[in-house]
């Protein structure tokens, strides 16, 4: 007879940021987001009182439509306390236009991206109630054709 270790709390933290990732982001199974961010939970790269839930339901249709291959692989994640960080990229073909982020408005150019990010989740009762990211939007907007090259 074998039993199952219970995860630690930072195990099922990380376990829940990879779980949004993968269903939401990359399958656009916006289920997930109900399911895994705090219903006062903050984007606090987001005006305040922005709504975290239906705003990132919105990021994640923005993405998929301007990129239906989309899909983040994450790289590295750690987890301490009730704070989750990973480093991911992202990737897809821009294939429809782009309502999201930087470069609002840009119809297809066909070409992929990859775009590194990196993620900070303060986790409050098994969901994400704070989330602090950065992505390499110069660079992607270069790799659209919309924006030069460094000098």
């Amino acid at each position: 007879m074998t039993f199952a270790t219970p995860m630690t709390t930072q195990e099922a933290n990380k376990a829940a940021a990879l779980e949004l990732i993968e269903r939401g982001f990359n399958h656009g199974d916006l289920t997930v987001v109900d399911e895994q961010i705090a219903p006062d939970g903050i984007d606090h790269q987001e005006a305040l009182g922005t709504e975290f839930i239906s705003h990132l339901k919105e990021v994640i249709r923005g993405l998929r439509t301007a990129f239906p291959d989309l899909k983040f692989e994450v790289h590295v994640i750690l987890a301490e306390g009730d704070i989750v960080a990973f480093r991911s990229t992202m990737t897809g073909t821009h294939r429809g236009p782009l309502n999201v982020g930087p470069g609002r408005g840009l119809p297809a150019t066909g070409r992929t991206v990859s775009v590194p990010h990196m993620h900070f989740v303060r986790m409050a009762h098994g969901k994400a109630a704070d989330l602090w990211h950065l992505w390499d939007t110069p660079q992607m907007l270069r790799q659209l054709g919309v924006a030069p090259e460094p000098r």
